[in-house]
């Protein structure tokens, strides 16, 4: 019983996770359902923005959005590698750079930010973080049982 509900408050957590970084990169107040097919943009030019934020000397701006653009998405990692019965980190990837991939989208359909190919890295690297530390966590468990 007591364990049902600690799945259940997890998943709770993680959709209010998933909505609060839906509201942050696509249900911006810019956003409107007539918009959509109208104002976005696409950039597939690996780092060009980072570049020219520090070429700017805007230090402060790059780190938000390149951190940022990780620590969002390690949250992902943490719950899908947690949940899942088998915790293959290659399906945990591939999960988290679709829901990306779908976050970008929705920004060039309504036009809520600059559809980025280093959001769709950055992200996934973000995933790749979470798990990972779950892994480890992990490992680190049954080699404590075993001392």
């Amino acid at each position: 019983m007591k364990e049902n509900f600690k799945k259940r408050l997890l998943l709770i957590i993680f959709l209010v996770y998933l909505g609060l970084l839906l509201r942050i990169t696509v249900f911006r107040s810019s956003f409107r359902l007539g918009y959509l097919l109208q104002n976005g943009k696409i950039n597939f030019t690996f780092l060009e923005e980072y570049i020219l934020l520090l070429r700017q000397g805007r230090w402060f701006t790059f780190f938000y959005l390149f951190v940022g653009n990780v620590i969002w998405f390690v949250p992902f990692g943490v719950f899908c590698y947690g949940i899942g019965k088998k915790q293959e980190i290659g399906r945990i990837l591939f999960w988290g750079f679709l829901f990306s991939l779908g976050i970008e989208s929705m920004q060039f359909l309504w036009g809520t930010g600059v559809s980025e190919l280093d959001d769709l890295v950055l992200n996934t690297l973000g995933v790749w973080i979470g798990a990972m530390g779950m892994h480890f966590r992990k490992i680190r468990k049954k080699v404590e049982m075993m001392t």
